[in-house]
């Protein structure tokens, strides 16, 4: 199962870089239709969805590389945390559907727990 966390991890960060790539994206060409938009209170509303959809991006994508970051630890709290993240994902599809399943399959194997147990009592 050593595999499974690691590659559940990666796609964790994955993901998350992703994510971000989308928002910088978004962010991008929402800033340049703002050029093109001729009533400025429209331009505003534009630039302020630019605003709050990459904002929105970052704060979803940040606890998937930490909880990436914790599972090649084998911290605990980063299989919980995996796990909701997990959830959520399932209904980002068709790529999150896909991780969410995969991600939920190998964190609940018994191994995995004993794993992250084992990890947790050696660490005190």
């Amino acid at each position: 199962m050593e595999k499974h966390i690691n590659v559940v991890a990666a796609l964790q960060i994955g993901l998350s870089i992703f994510n971000l790539l989308i928002a910088l994206l978004i962010f991008t060409v929402l800033r340049f239709a703002v050029a093109f938009v001729d009533d400025a209170n429209g331009a505003t509303i534009v630039s302020l969805i630019a605003d709050i959809i990459a904002i929105a991006f970052i704060i979803i994508s940040i606890p998937g590389i930490i909880a990436g970051l914790g599972l090649y630890k084998r911290k605990e709290w980063a299989r919980i945390l995996t796990l909701i993240l997990s959830v959520i994902e399932i209904f980002s599809f068709p790529f999150g559907t896909a991780i969410g399943i995969y991600s939920i399959w190998a964190l609940i194997q018994p191994e995995t727990v004993a794993a992250f147990s084992k990890n947790e009592v050696t660490n005190f």
